[in-house]
């Protein structure tokens, strides 16, 4: 039997864990045939009381009967409940397996473009739910049909036909619904997801969408969506309602004819009246399998689209392999030529950028906006692979390092600082429960140790859902110091000052000197007067590519007197730091006015 991956989730590992689950399958299968034999006891009892009881007259007899079938009874429902209990846990155990590696997956979609959210959660529950819930039972007591229907059968072969007949019925039934109902619960499903992943984004942003008036239009885009979904469900719940009520009706005239004809042939002396009340009981559990599966039909439908979407978003979206651990990195970056394509679009990004940095060294990037300087930033970090090109730290290109070891020694914070639900130390120590000084030290090392002192717990303040309860300027310097934390050698800061005010740029600027002392690499975007001070390098990007790298000195006195040039100056470019030809292919390249200041 082969393992789930360490790093991550494939189509066969997906379908693998499923297979993981036979066992208990085959215990609730076990469980089922006992349970189908048990009820058997009751057509027996009906069959020995009219038959014998009745016609001798014997109380100790029907009073032993009554006791061992009351003990049948009892055997079977508690059966039944283990067997619920079995498909309980088979489903908290996929959850419990599978949701932290779907999750991951979800994490590695949306980094690619991807807007399906926690879709494959919801999706796991789905196949969670019809797993613990009665739908897969009908599944496991389907093969008892036929048994049924021969014992009918050898009851009166006219009756076994009708049985016959009425089970071919119900599953022709059945097929009509599948494939009645089939695209329109696809279509509602969809539909259904769209509307979701809008309503989350809407609530996520509420401060947005209220202060600018947003809700009524994107209400009427939800209201738009959910109708689709509301019309392919009432679609499908009307065809299905259709169908359940034939159902419905055919196993009801089904066990009155059998009983009618019964009748007729016990008045016929060819059946018994025992016979002919076993015959009905017989009849009813024979169809009940396939009466509950079609009641159980939108969830089967439901985890069978979820588990095709689960497959497509593995598959897309597959995990890294697991990589050797290499040496704690120092922190050298070198950027090589990286050109960067938009997924899913032909748009350039990115092209040829080149650069390197000591550890020690500050690195500041700026450049107009769509520049390229948090795709820059992005990549620097891991988050994405350059279309062309390589980033290697330490000499060793960023695909070659474990994601686990070499996340350890990178901060990031991101241009819009993201927090999660929980305390200022939970985020500050990346949501590890790791050592309260490594916390305090990481605050302290970013400078914010005095202002999370201020908040009303401190550390152990609960800072709400996306931090809410903080103001931008707090998420900025709780998001350095998570970045900061574990004293990371490589550490990249996409406008670390946008929401800082006087005491927060003195703090971020004596955060940075603490940083370089410390011997770490600092990538800082920011056009900043207090950021270009710190920096011991300058790289000025325009459309993707690098105009300008050098000292920072230097690069300052050049943009100095472009400033002063007029409009259209042409800049002589340095070659980068790998010895790559400058970007442009005159070695020069022309700069408006204002875009790179």
């Amino acid at each position: 039997m082969s393992k789930l991956s360490r790093n991550g989730l494939s189509v066969d590992d997906l379908a693998q864990a499923i297979r993981n689950c036979r066992f208990a399958f085959g215990v609730c299968l076990l469980f089922s045939l006992v349970i189908n034999l048990l009820m058997l006891a009751s057509p027996i009892y009906m069959l020995q009381v009219y038959d014998r009881i009745l016609t001798t007259g014997h109380i100790e007899t029907l009073v032993m009967l009554t006791l061992v079938v009351v003990l049948t009874i009892v055997i079977m429902a508690i059966l039944d409940g283990l067997r619920s209990a079995v498909m309980i846990r088979v489903g908290c155990w996929l959850n419990d397996r599978l949701g932290p590696i779907l999750l991951a997956c979800g994490v590695r979609g949306r980094l690619q473009g991807d807007s399906n959210g926690a879709q494959p959660l919801r999706d796991l529950s789905q196949i969670q739910n019809f797993i613990s819930g009665h739908g897969l039972t009908a599944f496991f007591d389907a093969p008892w049909v036929p048994i049924y229907i021969a014992l009918i059968w050898l009851l009166h072969p006219i009756l076994g036909m009708v049985a016959i007949g009425s089970a071919i019925l119900l599953l022709i039934l059945s097929f009509a619904n599948e494939i009645a109902t089939r695209k329109a619960i696809d279509a509602s499903t969809q539909a259904q997801i769209r509307a979701t992943i809008m309503a989350d984004l809407a609530i996520r942003n509420a401060d947005v969408v209220t202060a600018m008036g947003m809700l009524p239009a994107i209400t009427r885009r939800w209201q738009s969506l959910n109708k689709d979904a509301m019309d392919g469900m009432q679609k499908s719940g009307d065809i299905a309602g259709v169908i359940m009520s034939l159902t419905k009706f055919v196993r009801l005239f089904v066990q009155v004819a059998v009983l009618g004809l019964g009748a007729y042939l016990a008045l016929k002396s060819q059946l018994t009246a025992g016979g002919m009340i076993a015959a009905s009981i017989l009849l009813g559990r024979a169809l009940a399998p396939v009466e509950m599966a079609l009641g159980a039909w939108r969830g089967f439908m439901d985890a069978r689209f979820a588990y095709a979407r689960l497959q497509r978003m593995i598959s897309d979206y597959p995990p890294e392999p697991e990589r050797t651990r290499l040496p704690t990195p120092t922190g050298q970056l070198e950027v090589s030529n990286v050109t960067y394509i938009a997924p899913r679009s032909n748009q350039v990004l990115l092209s040829g950028v080149s650069f390197s940095a000591q550890p020690g060294e500050t690195i500041a990037i700026i450049g107009p906006s769509g520049a390229g300087k948090s795709t820059l930033c992005r990549l620097i970090v891991g988050i994405g692979a350059p279309s062309v090109g390589e980033i290697r730290i330490d000499g060793s290109p960023l695909h070659h390092w474990n994601a686990a070891q070499l996340s350890a020694h990178i901060g990031f914070l991101p241009q819009d600082v993201e927090v999660f639900s929980g305390t200022v130390r939970e985020n500050i120590a990346r949501m590890r429960n790791v050592p309260d000084d490594q916390v305090v030290q990481a605050a302290i090392q970013a400078r914010a140790h005095d202002m999370i002192q201020n908040l009303p717990q401190g550390y152990d303040t609960q800072i709400g859902d996306s931090g809410i309860r903080l103001s931008g300027g707090q998420r900025q310097r709780v998001g350095l110091a998570r970045a900061v934390f574990g004293t990371p050698r490589l550490i990249v800061l996409d406008e670390p000052n946008a929401n800082l005010d006087q005491a927060g740029e003195s703090a971020l600027a004596a955060a940075i000197s603490n940083l370089k002392s410390c011997g770490a690499v600092l990538v800082i975007v920011g056009h900043r007067a207090s950021t270009l001070a710190m920096a011991d390098k300058i790289l000025v990007l325009k459309d993707g590519c690098v105009v300008m790298f050098g000292p920072s000195h230097e690069i300052m006195q050049r943009l100095s007197a472009l400033s002063h040039d007029g409009d259209n100056a042409t800049v002589p470019l340095h070659k980068t730091a790998s010895g790559q030809k400058p970007v442009g292919a005159d070695g020069s390249a022309r700069l408006a006015h204002g875009d790179v200041s």
